[in-house]
């Protein structure tokens, strides 16, 4: 230890060497680059291969084929514990059997093949939407998880339509880009007066929602309008605007993405900082990145990916947790699989010189913890959590092919 510490030090050069020391650490640190740039990565590991990937992913389709239930949906109010998820009306458990029901028809459409089987389950997935999304509403004035259905609704119908489209059913077509539409539409009447989508509103309950803007799902609901876009179906402009506007506010420094704009003067709150924002920051960076953000470069994406890989564990301790945000940095377990999904969906965004061992990467995490029964979960959500939890698995390992499957064009 320095001889300076053992004398007895008065106030004043105490004072004058701590301010000497938090300005030498300042100017040290200033030219060095951001910490969420230093971003460890993990060794290249070796290539899991087309043929390994492909068998877990037909194991999780083979999952959703023998859950889905007899109405063509996926999931159910049932199995409940001892401290569970607000659902305070039926509507909250329409809003999430449609959600699901969505993710695992979109899953089928992309991994399941063309089985007689398949096709049919797609098949019932299809009708039920379509039957069901326009009976759906805002749960309580203080709870809106319609906002979810709509969203992955959007995405689902994209597909739908694009296969109606090769199949040369022009009625079927213009059938589904009607639903789409009206996504929009009820995504217009339950937008945040602060732009984007919460979903909840606590602060009034108000019949144009009060709601807190909340980053991940502005994001996910930006991806569903872009595909539709791509697809030749444009959203609303305002909406994408303000919804977008909502998620730059949001988007820190050192590119973690704040839980929710209520939480804007508490950046460094654990939930805000890199570690709890692994499940957000891809789904935020790649929402910013396909609507034109220059600020998510290669390099970003790149690191937040290896972020992920790399710190897995800080994700993966709340898996399985069964209370919300129990875990390390207020990280809440049904974030492992949901950002898992858009890293997933990235793969498209990452330089080539990256994405062979970035796929190698999240197909190695996923399938290490697929279930004997071929699912994957990470929350206890009555009984929807083996669902979604399997449809975004299948989804994203989907993405860690290297030949995958040709699919029909979007229009």
């Amino acid at each position: 230890m320095c001889s300076f510490w053992k004398g007895p030090l008065n106030r004043a050069a105490s004072a004058a060497w701590a301010l000497a020391l938090a300005l030498s650490l300042h100017a040290a640190h200033a030219q060095e680059e951001p910490d969420f740039l230093k971003t460890p990565r993990l060794p290249d590991i070796a290539p899991p291969g087309d043929a390994v990937v492909a068998k877990s992913i037909e194991r999780g389709v083979y999952f959703l084929l023998e859950i889905q239930n007899k109405d063509g949906s996926w999931g159910s109010p049932r199995n409940t514990k001892g401290l569970n998820i607000y659902a305070p009306t039926f509507q909250s458990h329409m809003a999430f059997q449609l959600a699901i029901t969505a993710l695992c028809t979109t899953a089928l459409i992309e991994a399941g093949g063309d089985s007689p089987r398949t096709l049919a389950a797609i098949a019932d997935g299809e009708k039920h939407l379509l039957a069901n999304l326009p009976k759906l509403r805002r749960d309580t004035a203080d709870a809106l998880y319609n906002v979810w259905a709509h969203g992955y609704a959007i995405q689902t119908f994209v597909r739908l339509r694009a296969r109606a489209t090769a199949a040369k059913d022009p009625e079927k077509a213009a059938r589904i880009e009607a639903a789409i539409r009206d996504q929009f539409n009820w995504l217009g009447r339950y937008e945040s007066v602060d732009g984007g989508w919460g979903y909840y509103d606590f602060r009034v309950g108000s019949q144009k929602p009060a709601s807190s803007s909340i980053s991940f799902v502005n994001g996910t609901v930006l991806v569903a309008f872009h595909e539709a876009k791509k697809a030749g179906i444009e959203p609303p402009k305002i909406l994408v605007k303000r919804a977008l506007d909502a998620l730059r506010r949001q988007h820190l420094p050192d590119g973690s993405f704040l839980y929710g704009e209520y939480l804007n003067m508490q950046p460094r709150r654990g939930i805000n900082r890199p570690a709890g924002s692994l499940g957000r920051s891809q789904v935020g960076n790649l929402a910013l990145r396909i609507w034109g953000d220059a600020k998510i470069t290669d390099e970003v994406i790149v690191t937040w990916l290896d972020r992920l890989f790399a710190r897995n564990d800080w994700l993966g301790i709340g898996r399985k947790r069964p209370i919300p945000h129990e875990a390390w940095f207020q990280i809440a377990g049904y974030f492992y699989y949901y950002g898992h999904y858009y890293a997933g969906l990235l793969m498209e965004h990452v330089p080539a010189a990256d994405r062979p061992r970035l796929q190698d990467h999240l197909a190695s995490t996923l399938m290490k913890l697929q279930e004997k029964d071929g699912d994957w979960w990470d929350f206890p959500l009555y009984d929807y959590h083996r669902q979604y939890g399997t449809a975004l698995a299948v989804l994203a390992l989907q993405r860690c092919l290297r030949n995958p499957p040709a699919k029909p064009a979007d229009k």
